[in-house]
This record gives structure tokens, sequence and C-alpha cells, in this order.
């Protein structure tokens, strides 16, 4: 007895101090939710007084949707507002790729529109519109000063409704094309054949609606084939819906392993994503192929098969996106996209790297620390980080353009001297065989003569800050004739930049303008003979010895990304983008 009253003595203090924590708690919920509704007055009442007093008209959704966007900019860019005016190109971006149109992909140079890209099925490849077409007028509508959006929306329409266009083919004189709109449907899988070795390829470019099954109908028609081994390419794809990853995933790995699992504040957002099904593929040798701009649902499938040790990830460090967004309905027919987890692939780790938490003071985002980086092992135990994205097995450093590449790309004469080509030569190609000639190559430089392609190097830019700073220290004529030489040696080289850079521009106008004969196919295949990429991936899983060492984790492969090549990593990834 004695014991028990000394018991129940302890026990009150403590029934006291849960007492007083609820009450604590209690008081804590009620002052947040005082200072929410005393927050939201004050934003109604600054509108109020800014609607009704302002010295001009202003327009009331764009200011709201402005202080929105702004409460929201401090949390994570996946974190948005949706107005009711832009949730069908939302839902075409992040969910669907269906909508009605003509086909095609526009862009504007100097006030004019032009067609960009033709969509190979469509009606306006049907109606023989090409790349570079000149668009004047849609439903006799003047498309001079309209912008980008106001000119797709009014391409786009409800399929088999006619639209009328009025076009122009370099100094051809104008046509009309009456066309009916298509229900167009991009692909996820924008390509799929043999390669080398008797590869299978596929090529996925998003994970919206029906990217498994895609991917799915690829690889039953690459069976066909016998293949020796599959790569799939994921690089530049942002991602998309994560249960699609999942069910890629499913095709090469066996019923019931897990795949990914989200853990977030809310324990209603937790889920882990099993495989459901038998596997189509679980033996065939696997290549995923990732880049820089390989995010999200992009690296939920490499991390997964890679922690699996089903596939081997070639290429470079993917971006780092683990954050999972939801979308919720607001009032109005419009939607907020909230990050509700972050995700987990089945070594435990999370690919995201940078830490919207902890912001600098200045507010800007800072990289996962150093010593927050853990190590974690995959099926056989070979060793992988987080915090990074997903570090291939096999990197493949990423070449960049010289200087006069990027600028005759951005200056778009790759694109017309393309345009050029298919008209002289209106005979087919095969663009996997196709090869520009010296010929050709002279041809396009002789075109180029008497064009603006100037650049200014970096180095162009330090010299000249170089005269700057030792003009100011009154130091530059002692090193003016250094200064003289080594300037006139850039400018010669810049004059010497077609021919030193001449295989890399004969690559990047033998894609354009394969493009122009079979679409967005013929720079897939038009660019495999240069594909540094497909073809280490060719080569790994034509070796079995080198293919078993890797997933067994043996010697070097024993550790894929350990910290301090994880952080070079993170600099050959600054220096691409």
């Amino acid at each position: 007895m004695k014991e028990e009253r000394t018991l129940n003595r302890l026990k009150k203090p403590a029934l006291c101090v849960g007492a007083l924590g609820l009450a604590i708690g209690l008081w804590s919920f009620q002052d947040d939710l005082f200072q929410i509704s005393k927050n939201l007055d004050v934003f109604a009442s600054v509108y109020k007084e800014v609607n009704l007093n302002y010295v001009d008209d202003i327009n009331s959704a764009k200011l709201v949707k402005t202080g929105v966007d702004a409460m929201l900019d401090g949390l994570d860019p996946y974190t948005e507002f949706v107005p009711e005016s832009e949730v069908e190109d939302y839902k075409l971006h992040y969910v669907s790729t269906q909508y009605g149109g003509i086909g095609a992909g526009i862009f504007l140079r100097d006030n004019k529109v032009f067609i960009s890209d033709i969509f190979e099925g469509f009606a306006a490849q049907k109606a023989d519109i090409r790349q570079g077409d000149q668009l004047l007028k849609i439903n006799d509508i003047d498309l001079a000063g309209k912008t980008n959006d106001q000119i797709s929306t009014l391409l786009k329409g409800s399929k088999g409704a006619a639209v009328k266009l009025l076009l122009k083919r370099g100094e051809e004189a104008p046509v009309v094309k009456n066309i009916v709109r298509d229900e167009i449907k991009q692909p996820n899988v924008v390509y799929y054949g043999m390669v080398d070795g008797n590869m299978g390829y596929i090529k996925l470019n998003k994970f919206l609606e029906n990217s498994a099954d895609e991917v799915t109908t690829a690889l039953v028609a690459l069976k066909k084939n016998n293949p020796n081994g599959i790569i799939l390419d994921l690089r530049s794809n942002g991602g998309g819906i994560l249960q699609e990853a999942v069910k890629i995933v499913n095709l090469f790995v066996a019923k019931d392993v897990l795949v990914v699992s989200q853990k977030g504040k809310i324990r209603g957002k937790n889920f882990s994503y099993n495989t459901v099904a038998t596997p189509m593929e679980p033996n065939l040798p696997l290549v995923v192929v990732v880049n820089g701009r390989s995010a999200s649902a992009s690296e939920i499938t490499a991390g997964a098969l890679q922690d699996l040790d089903r596939a081997i990830v070639i290429g470079q460090r993917s971006y780092g996106k683990g954050l999972v967004q939801q979308t919720f309905n607001l009032p109005y027919n419009s939607l907020v996209k909230i990050t509700v987890a972050k995700y987990y692939i089945p070594s435990g780790r999370c690919v995201q790297e940078l830490d919207y938490a902890h912001r600098k003071d200045d507010g800007s985002v800072i990289k996962v620390a150093d010593s927050s980086i853990h190590e974690f092992k995959t099926r056989n135990g070979r060793s992988v980080y987080d915090g990074s994205g997903i570090y291939p097995d096999i990197p493949v450093k990423q070449e960049r353009f010289a200087n006069i590449t990027s600028t005759l790309i951005s200056k778009l004469y790759i694109f017309d001297y393309a345009t050029l080509y298919r008209t002289a030569h209106p005979q087919p190609i095969d663009p996997k065989t196709f090869r520009l000639t010296d010929a050709d190559y002279a041809d396009f430089t002789k075109y180029l003569q008497g064009k603006n392609y100037t650049y200014t190097p970096v180095s162009e830019k330090i010299l000249k800050n170089l005269k700057t700073e030792a003009t100011k220290e009154k130091q530059f004529t002692q090193i003016q004739a250094e200064y003289d030489a080594l300037k006139a040696k850039m400018a010669s080289n810049k004059q010497s930049d077609l021919q030193m850079h001449k295989d890399e521009i004969k690559q990047v106008l033998e894609n354009e303008i394969s493009s122009r004969y079979a679409y967005e196919k013929g720079r897939y295949e038009a660019n495999f003979k240069y594909d540094k990429e497909l073809a280490e991936a060719v080569k790994t899983m034509q070796s079995k010895t080198q293919l078993a060492s890797i997933l067994k984790g043996e010697g070097s492969f024993k550790v894929i990304g350990k910290p301090v090549l994880a952080m070079a990593g993170k600099k050959e990834k600054e220096d691409n983008d």
C-alpha cells in the first residue's frame, strides 16, 4: 500500500505537467489561428485600399497572383499557384500531352512567326507544312504583334474543327492551307529501335499519362528482334508522375519489391510503392542513360534500378530532385501544387541536392552540407550516397559546344541552312547513314558570308578586363605589346573557328537537316553515330565480364559517387549548366 501511495504521489505531478502541456499546446494553436487570421485580414485590407485609391487602374487578378507567388517563393520552386486561366496549360505540361491542334511548333523571330517543328503523322505534315515556313495568318487573323501564347491558342481547338492558315515558304508567294485539327498526343516515348550491337533503344522524354504503357509497347516490339540488351535513355527527362516510374521499373524487376517511398510532415502523405506484377524482362542486360537534366521520376527509375543492382547507370550525375508534389483544388477552378514529401529509393537514400529549408541570410538556396551526406548500400552491397542526385556507375564527360557552334545555333543559321538544304535536295535521305560532304560544308561556309556570327569568348572578356584594370593602375603601357599580340592571336583563332570546329558543326548540321526529312526520329538516328553515352552503353553490355563486375561491386565499382567524387560531380554539373 505504501508503495502504491508513493506511486500515486509520483503520478500526480506528471498529470499536472500533462495538463499544462495540453494547455500550452492549445494556446499555441489558438495563437497560430490568430496570427493567420490577422495576416489574412491585413492582406485583404491592403488589397482593398490599393484597389480603391491607387492612381492608375490595376489588374486585380494579377495583383493577387503576385502576392500569392511572393508568399510561395520562400518555399521551393515546385510549390506554385495556378490560376484558372493557366490550368489547361498546367495539365498539358504536368499531366497529359493530349490536345487539339495541327501538329506543329512555332517560334517568333523579328516579329514574324515560323514553324519550328513538325510532328509526324498529324495534319501539318499531311498538308506539307514544313519547318522554316512563315505563318502569316490564322483564320484571317494577322499575326503581327501576337505573342507565342496567343498564336498557340489560335492554332489549338477541338478535334475535327477546321483552321485556315496563310503560309509563305522562302521567296514563294503565300499559299492558303485549310486544315482539320487532329487530336494531338505527343508521345512520352519519342523513339525506339535497334542500335549497334543488336541493342534495343528506348528514348523516354516524359513521365506523363501512359508513359509506362508506351515503354511496354516499345519493349514488346524490341523483343521481337532478340536484343542483346536494352538501353533506356532518360537524358533531359524532367520527370512527371511518380507511379509511372514505378510501373516502368516493374518491367525489369520482380513482383513485391520496394521501388520508392515518400515521407512527409503529414502521416497521410507517407506511401510506399512496390512492384505489383510479374516483370516482362527481368534478366536482359539493362543500361539507363542520364544527364544533369534528368530529374524526379527519372531519378526514381534510374536510382531504383541502380539500388536493386538491376541496371548500369551511364552518363552524368542527375539533377537531384527528391521532392514529391501534390495538386489541390482551390475556389474558382484554380489550383495549388505543393511539395508534400521527399522520396526515398530502395537503398534508403534521398537524392535531393538543394536544401530549401535552410537558406542563407540573403535568401539564396544552399546545397545539402557535405557533413549531412550519408552512405547507403545497394542490394549487392555497393556504396551509394544521398544528397547529390544519381551518380552514374560509368561517368561519361559531357562535351560542350564550342562558342562558334553555339552562336550558329542561337542565331538560327543552322536552322535556316537546313531549310535551304531540304529545298535544294528533295530526295529522301537515311538519317542513320547521312553525312555532309566537304563540298556541302563549303557551301554552308559560303552561305555564312556576310552574316554576323561574331561572339565574345570568356577569354576575350578577361583580356578586356585586364586592359581596364591595368589602365587604372597606369601599368598598361608596360604590357601593351603582349596584350596586342594576345588579342591578335585570339582574333586569328576566331577567324579559323569554322574550320577548327568543322566536325562538330557538321554533326549539328546533319542532325538538323535530318529532321527536315524524318522529323524528330531523324534527329535521333542522325546522332546515333556521334553519341558517346550510347556507344559506352553498347560497349558495356557487350562485355559480360564488365557487366557482372559492375553489378557485383567488384574493384573500383564497389563505391558509386563517394563524397569526393560526388563533389567533383557537382563541379562538373555546374560547369555543364
